[in-house]
């Protein structure tokens, strides 16, 4: 089931800037869905006309098969969770505690209801005794845990992130796309996501939309899309660095790889079976 669907989506802002044009795209129930594109590409554009923060100029966009309209937006914003790339534009509580319970609130949840869904989402998120100490001393990998959180608590169906790695060191943007990755599989939320990091769209994307000047340029698999190298390439974009290296030991004649490695899991796997077929003994 297409749980968001833009059909034939154009959007311009009120100084005539066309940011969006003919956007056809499908969300299914359970993906996770990489949106990749340059700077002014449109993908932030795209993300406020999921929960209704915009309305098309053209075209139409469905929530769980209903169109968004304004009677529909509080449920849309229920079922749509949005996390910013700067937490610090999401967070505004005292303490980890109020920011979590503000959105239960505004649902309408009080005493052990709001109780248990916010100790569940800090739960979810790996916050557990953060829940007295104030948002804005914690790391930026906290914080976006925390912005996460508050979304969670209200049970969302789809989770859509702007660039969720940005601004994180290695381990700490290894462990967001861990717990996003656990979000999906375990408790079977959808997940879209912007982001310029390559790297991670092999890890935590099943498909992906390539985005250039406000139009929809690539979509396909995660494999299918990033063997379109030229296509990636013309609009600004790189190949994850595996499947970079992995491009330069083909073209030096060194290797030959069936499919383009895209994580260190493939490349060592296709690296093995090599080795192997060639006998090459390495104890």
């Amino acid at each position: 089931m297409d749980l968001i669907k833009l059909t034939n989506v154009s959007f311009v802002y009120p100084d005539s800037t066309r940011a969006l044009t003919d956007i056809n795209l499908s969300i299914r129930t359970g993906e996770r869905v990489a949106v990749l594109g340059a700077n002014g590409a449109g993908k932030s554009t795209l993300f406020q006309l999921f929960n209704g923060l915009l309305q098309p100029a053209q075209g139409s966009v469905s929530v769980n098969g209903r169109v968004v309209e304004k009677s529909y937006l509080k449920e849309v914003r229920r079922l749509v969770g949005m996390v910013f790339q700067d937490p610090d534009d999401q967070l505004f509580s005292s303490t980890v505690r109020q920011e979590i319970a503000y959105g239960l609130i505004n649902l309408g949840l009080t005493g052990d209801r709001m109780e248990q869904a916010a100790s569940w989402a800090l739960q979810v998120a790996g916050l557990e005794g953060f829940e007295n100490r104030s948002p804005f001393n914690l790391s930026g990998g906290e914080k976006k845990r925390v912005a996460l959180a508050s979304v969670l608590a209200m049970q969302p169906e789809v989770l859509v992130l702007d660039e969720p790695t940005a601004a994180l060191d290695p381990i700490g943007a290894a462990k967001i796309i861990k717990l996003l990755n656990c979000i999906n599989g375990e408790l079977g939320i959808t997940l879209v996501f912007a982001t310029h990091d390559v790297d991670a769209v092999p890890l935590l994307a099943d498909r992906v939309y390539v985005m250039d000047k406000g139009e929809i340029k690539l979509s396909g698999s995660v494999t299918e899309v990033f063997a379109r190298k030229d296509v990636i390439r013309a609009h600004n974009l790189r190949l994850p660095r595996i499947a970079h290296l992995a491009e330069l030991l083909e073209r030096e004649g060194q290797c030959r790889f069936v499919s383009l490695p895209l994580t260190i899991g493939q490349a060592r796997k296709a690296l093995m079976e090599q080795i192997a077929k060639k006998g090459i003994n390495t104890k």
